[in-house]
């Protein structure tokens, strides 16, 4: 593992694909709910000058910045008002019409797309690179060393096999071109719809489907569909389910980022084979 200092060289001025800046920005938008929390838990949230309607996290921290509309609507003149130095994006949650809108007008944008969790790691560094700062790279080496403790736990036993819908009417779950795929890997579990034929990132599935790939844990999170007690009950009582099912936050599967390091924390604990149903 390298140190941060390691890290941090080189990295001055910043280039990232079409991204080049000669100093650390010093007004930011971001456009990724996961992206916004990271920047605050790095310690820059001073930097941030507006962040969209489903920021949430910090909440304490975020009541006072401007909001410029969803990751799907935002409002261009309204970040243009802001005069930031960097618009942070996000391939799938934003869109490219928005991006370019933003880059023809001048502005800096960085598009990440994180699809595992060494990336969203690397993504990190690549943000703690931009700011150049040693103390935010300490944070970063915390989270790897948790990271290889999961890894390692989980290569000393058997996959848990689990099943992640993140839509409802129709079915939908993720493939194995996802980072809460691989992050579930991580964590000790094996996605069952990993081999699915079709759509990589988000198949369309029926709960006959779930059925014969025998899950032995079904995660219900509430996000971006927000399953509830509700959905439980109708995947309990569906004919042949053999699996455990729990509500989990959402944020810890989906969110890339520095949620790494609580969904490191929490989500190990699920993947627990439950000995009843062998």
């Amino acid at each position: 593992m390298s140190s941060g200092d390691d890290r941090l060289v080189g990295k001055t001025p910043y280039e990232c694909e079409s991204l080049s800046l000669a100093s650390p920005p010093q007004r930011v938008v971001s456009l990724v709910p996961s992206i916004t929390e990271s920047l605050f838990d790095l310690g820059l949230g001073e930097l941030v000058v507006g962040v969209t309607d489903y920021c949430i996290h910090p909440d304490d921290a975020l009541t006072a910045v401007p909001r410029i509309g969803g990751p799907k609507t935002p409002d261009i003149g309204r970040i243009l008002a802001l005069k930031p130095d960097l618009v942070i994006a996000n391939q799938e949650e934003n869109r490219k019409v928005d991006a370019e809108a933003l880059q023809a007008a001048g502005l800096q944008v960085w598009i990440t797309f994180p699809r595992t969790v060494a990336q969203s790691l690397e993504m990190l560094w690549d943000l703690v690179a931009l700011f150049h700062s040693l103390e935010q790279a300490a944070g970063l080496m915390t989270i790897e060393r948790a990271l290889d403790w999961a890894e390692r736990a989980a290569t000393q036993r058997e996959p848990v096999r689990v099943f992640c819908p993140i839509w409802r009417d129709p079915w939908m779950t993720i493939g194995a071109e996802t980072y809460a795929h691989d992050l579930l890997r991580v964590c000790g579990g094996q996605n069952v719809f990993a081999d699915w034929q079709g759509d990589s990132r988000y198949p369309t599935i029926t709960l006959g489907d779930v059925v014969d790939r025998c899950p032995e844990i079904i995660l219900l999170p509430n996000e971006p569909f927000r399953f509830g007690e509700g959905h439980r009950d109708e995947l309990a009582s569906f004919p042949g389910m053999p699996a455990r099912i729990i509500l989990v936050d959402g944020t810890l599967l989906t969110w890339f980022g520095t949620r790494l390091g609580k969904a490191l924390q929490l989500l190990p604990e699920l993947m627990i084979r439950d000995r009843s149903f062998h």
